[in-house]
């Protein structure tokens, strides 16, 4: 599941932050108090600097430590007692009687380790690596000329790893005090404080993963709740019911995700009442003309009206209008699945309307309606289109006209070229239609259920193919109220460049 996934994710990521900051402070506590007891360790240099330039200055020279190994081990162990005498202050007798009894202890292994490096410097040999963490081992003097006086073999650690300070005495350099500097804690207080240091780093971890794991569990549940809603949303909405929504409570690319959500299910709910409005609105269309000619067939078969040409004619008629009807709902299957083919060619606009306009003018003539055509003579309509296509296009525009105009009326024909589109006006007489109902003109199998209705023939489709055409030529067609008092189609297509 996709809660455990993020709590594992979360989990993990929080561990490797937890596991790389303890992996860190475990260096640098290491690192840090090493710097900090080598630090502390100046604070004896400096003091020993000082003993040293005033023995300088009694002696006149360093033979006297040459002479006397000892007293130079007993002056650089002798600085560790006088830096904690300063560090004792005004504190209370009680620990100045244990300050007292860590000196006592102190001094013994001072003496101790003075026997071991008398022992040490009568003889050479192997650098006594038990001694060399030791500061007394790590303490280097060298005079004037750099030459050393005293201080641990060069062979054990090089001289240039430790950092020297000039001894002046009177303004002149008499000496170079340096100290190689410690590479591993080995004091025993030491490395437990670190070792402690560690221990509870290790344990803050620890809480921290734990704590982590307590609230990556609650976070996932509430991560994967909205998804688990939209999920079972989805579910709803797969098997059918149209009419789910997700709530949305946040902003976030979540909530985006429910508000496109609901988009689509509107937008599936509005297709499904369409189809079945579509399929309601076929069946009723087939079904008229299969009544009649099925009532028309049986009154004929039981001898109530004789085969005679009017009973032919009839019968004949309601063959043509199913064959236009089904014709129809043929062309907007093809458009709908991209298979109606357009063969496109350079063709004059003005031309084909009025090659169309002649077809119709004695069917205009019978009914009464006056013809009246407005072109521009001066210009020409260079177009890129399928001619049977647009042939088509007129053809329903004007037959609509022919059935929807009443008789004495009048469709009023208009071409006009603005720069590179051409506009086509189609105004025709009364009745007219609502303005609220010129938008769903175009829909399919939609009619004003007023005088422009089934009584005069068609199906609603006539328009939805005109739509159809006028789009795959790149134009518009749009229905507005006739000056005239009917309805104004107008068409707009783009020229191609002469």
């Amino acid at each position: 599941m996709i809660k455990y996934r993020l709590f594992i994710a979360m989990l993990a990521a929080t561990g490797a932050a937890v596991i790389c900051m303890f992996l860190i402070m475990q260096w640098s506590i290491g690192r840090g108090f090493l710097a900090y007891v080598n630090t502390m360790e100046k604070e004896r240099m400096d003091r020993l600097a000082e003993i040293l330039v005033h023995s300088y200055t009694e002696h006149g020279n360093w033979q006297f430590l040459k002479d006397s190994p000892e007293t130079w081990f007993r002056i650089v162990a002798g600085t560790r007692g006088v830096i904690e005498m300063e560090r004792l202050g005004q504190r209370d007798r009680t620990v100045e009687r244990d300050r007292d009894a860590d000196r006592t202890g102190a001094a013994e292994r001072e003496e101790f380790l003075i026997r071991q490096a008398r022992r040490f410097a009568n003889h050479s040999g192997a650098f006594p690596q038990r001694l060399a963490h030791r500061f007394e081992m790590r303490v280097i003097l060298l005079d004037a000329q750099h030459q050393k006086v005293m201080g641990p073999p060069e062979q054990a650690r090089p001289y240039r790893d430790a950092a020297f300070q000039k001894l002046l005495v009177g303004g002149k350099v008499v000496g170079y005090l340096g100290m190689l500097p410690r590479l591993h804690l080995t004091d025993q207080h030491q490395l437990l404080f670190v070792k402690r240091q560690k221990v509870a780093m290790g344990m803050i971890a620890a809480v921290m993963l734990l704590v982590s794991a307590a609230l990556s569990m609650p976070l996932a549940n509430r991560l994967v709740s909205p998804i688990k809603l939209l999920a079972s949303s989805m579910h709803r909405l797969a098997s059918g019911k149209f009419d789910t929504r997700v709530e949305i409570n946040s902003a976030d690319e979540l909530g985006q995700l429910g508000a496109d959500f609901n988009t689509l299910a509107l937008t599936l709910e509005k297709n499904e009442a369409a189809r079945r409005h579509w399929v309601a609105d076929i069946s009723h269309e087939l079904r008229t003309p299969l009544a009649v000619l099925r009532g028309e067939i049986e009154a004929i078969q039981d001898g109530i009206r004789l085969p005679t040409a009017d009973s032919m004619r009839s019968l004949h008629g309601e063959v043509m209008q199913l064959s236009r009807l089904v014709d129809d709902l043929y062309q907007l299957s093809l458009h709908d699945i991209g298979g109606l083919n357009y063969r496109k060619v350079d063709m004059d606009l003005k031309e084909a309307l009025c090659d169309a306009l002649d077809l119709f003018r004695s069917e205009f003539a019978q009914k009464g309606i006056r013809l009246s055509e407005s072109f521009s003579d001066s210009c020409h309509f260079p177009l890129f289109a399928d001619p049977e296509r647009l042939h088509q296009l007129f053809d329903n525009l004007l037959e609509n006209s022919l059935k929807y105009t009443d008789p004495q009326g009048e469709l009023a024909v208009r071409l006009e070229r603005h720069g590179q589109r051409a506009t086509l006006h189609l105004e025709d007489t009364a009745p007219g239609v609502p303005e609220a109902d010129l938008e769903r003109l175009f829909d399919r199998l939609y009619r004003v259920e007023n005088s422009r209705n089934r009584a005069l023939g068609g199906a609603g489709l006539g328009l939805s193919l005109c739509k159809n055409i006028v789009e795959a030529h790149e134009g518009t067609i749009t229905a507005h109220p006739s000056p005239l008092g009917g309805v104004q189609i107008r068409i707009d297509l783009p020229l191609r460049r002469s």
